[in-house]
């Protein structure tokens, strides 16, 4: 039995070496990550990554399949992955000086099941300048993360408070991960 994840994202890769975990495969599930109509972000969250989870463990039915998602939202409005700087900017200028959500939802795929877990984040965000929503944007950090930006790297000097689990915020709730990959026979 391997563990698969179901992410290119070196960020989950890091946090799973973290809590002692190594990936033994890494295969980013290519799918759809379009919200429904009317899909909240909870449920945008848990279904991709229960999606994810399911698509690769096709491929892996011996295995423990681990995907996840991570949705940044202000109140409904789900936020983009940001495709450029442009998006960006966007995402920075509506979250500047307010609080908004980090939905992350794990899932593990393994013996015919899936399981899954979500875990809600509240991030405070300083006023931002236009000078600096500028300068992060060209600096291309942003680019391809939930709502424009990663805590983990420069964007970490514009937040003020982080309430709930850090490693949610940077792609990967590592208290619930470590549980469901147990609950599935992963072995401690």
């Amino acid at each position: 039995m391997r563990l698969v994840l179901a992410s290119a994202s070196p960020r989950r890769v890091e946090l799973l070496r973290q809590i002692g975990l190594e990936p033994d495969v890494i295969a980013p599930a290519d799918i759809d990550e379009t919200p429904l109509r009317d899909e909240t972000p909870r449920r945008l969250a848990l279904r991709l990554a229960s999606a994810k989870a399911a698509h690769v463990a096709r491929g892996h039915v011996d295995d423990v399949v681990l995907g996840a998602d991570t949705v940044v939202a202000v109140g409904r409005r789900i936020l983009p992955k940001a495709e450029d700087a442009g998006e960006v900017r966007k995402c920075l200028t509506l979250l500047s000086g307010r609080n908004h959500r980090v939905l992350t939802a794990v899932a593990v795929a393994a013996h015919g099941q899936t399981w899954s877990r979500l875990v809600e984040t509240r991030v405070q965000v300083k006023r931002l300048s236009d000078a600096e929503i500028d300068s992060y944007a060209e600096g291309g950090e942003g680019i391809g993360k939930a709502g424009g930006y990663g805590v983990q790297g420069r964007a970490g000097a514009f937040i003020i408070a982080v309430h709930g689990s850090y490693p949610a915020v940077v792609g990967l709730p590592l208290y619930e991960t470590r549980n469901l990959l147990f609950g599935a026979g992963w072995p401690a």
